[in-house]
């Protein structure tokens, strides 16, 4: 049950890990997507989550994410050939960015999470047949989405008619949550359940002389 006074994020339908959940009704209670549209990425799950500046869900999908486990970026990747990156340097970093709309190099529309290690959201790219990823991103093994070089790949239907609308003329927030450390070390997020009944406890009245506490 809602705690009062809270604010959550409304993710209708959709299945989503509880860390996801934590990190979406923080964001909205604590207003830390700053009045603008925000996206997590459950790298555990494999999983986009799109909201609007909100918290209402516009739209969740399986996602293809760096190959390797980590939160962290190796040093200078961002200006590494794709050929030079080795295998346990595929991460996908977690932390919170500023993300916006913007053209790659071959001039499509993609979304860019962290231009120094070169970390973007666009249209899976299936170009390397031996790499499967159309049918990796159709399994339902989170293990399986794991094949990147740490870009997060998306149906091409759900960035069309999802991240790209949503995006268009404003720039969001991004949170890649962490799969070696928690929710609350990466973005200092707080539960609301457990804030409501701290603020509860604070507001709670002193007891009158005399009186005594139901047992």
């Amino acid at each position: 049950m809602a705690g009062q006074g809270t604010r959550r994020a409304n993710f209708e339908q959709a299945n989503a890990s509880p860390d996801a959940r934590h990190v979406a009704h923080w964001v909205v209670d604590s207003g830390d997507n700053g009045g603008k549209p925000f996206v997590i990425i459950d790298k555990r799950d494999a999983k986009v989550f799109v909201f609007d500046a909100a918290g209402q869900l516009r739209g969740d999908s399986p996602a293809l994410l760096g190959l390797a486990i980590g939160d962290h970026s190796v040093p200078g990747i961002g200006t590494k050939k794709l050929s030079a990156i080795r295998p346990e340097e595929r991460t996908t970093p977690a932390g919170r960015f500023v993300a916006n709309l913007d053209k790659n190099l071959k001039g499509d529309e993609i979304l860019w999470v962290d231009y120094e290690t070169a970390i973007s959201l666009h249209r899976v790219v299936t170009g390397s047949a031996k790499e499967r990823r159309a049918q990796r991103l159709a399994s339902s093994s989170p293990s399986e989405r794991r094949i990147s070089y740490g870009c997060i790949n998306i149906p091409v239907p759900f960035y069309v008619n999802v991240v790209s609308p949503v995006f268009t003329g404003t720039d969001g927030i991004v949170y890649v949550l962490p799969e070696t450390r928690s929710a609350r070390e990466v973005f200092g997020s707080y539960d609301l359940d457990e804030a409501a009944g701290q603020q509860g406890v604070r507001q709670a009245p002193p007891l009158l002389e005399g009186t005594q506490t139901a047992k």
